[in-house]
């Protein structure tokens, strides 16, 4: 009977801990473009729970904090007039980053929501492969939407040859 009491207790647990990590925010896909010639933006779309608050959004590169939507924190000093992020609809954290270096860069996109781990995603830029901002360059960075893409152009040439 004692074995069965803990096996049980071990089973509320192992379920709980199961969807307290199923239900944890996280991030889904981090895309970049260029603004203009020198000027970086970076799309971090994440997940979070149903009914959750806003979470807070921050870019980083190792401890550098680019900046952040947390009030508590502060961005580091260098990138206070170069870096901006933003929350926008759609559970998308954008980063506006002035005057990329040459070379290649990282950038670490962090969700977190508040009693909560983070999560987090990161992705090396190029700046003399970045593709300039557009509905196209978009959708080439999206694994996802290239295969919509690819999957609906046989349909859109049948429709054609209609």
């Amino acid at each position: 009977m004692h074995q069965g009491r803990k096996l049980e207790q071990m089973l509320l647990i192992s379920t709980m801990l199961f969807f307290g990590f199923a239900s944890a925010q996280k991030v889904i896909q981090l895309s970049y473009c260029s603004v203009n010639d020198n000027d970086l933006r970076m799309d971090c779309k994440y997940a979070v729970p149903a009914e959750s608050p806003e979470p807070f959004c921050k870019y980083t590169q190792g401890e550098r904090l680019f900046d952040t939507t947390d009030p508590d924190e502060e961005q580091h000093a260098p990138f206070k007039k170069r870096a901006k992020v933003r929350i926008f609809p759609g559970n998308n954290c954008r980063l506006l980053f002035r005057n990329l270096p040459n070379g290649k860069s990282n950038f670490t996109c962090n969700i977190k929501l508040p009693d909560s781990a983070t999560a987090s995603k990161t992705s090396v830029v190029e700046k003399k492969l970045l593709l300039p901002c557009s509905a196209w360059s978009v959708l080439l960075q999206s694994c996802s939407g290239l295969l919509l893409t690819l999957m609906t152009l046989p349909v859109l040439v049948e429709i054609l040859w209609l």
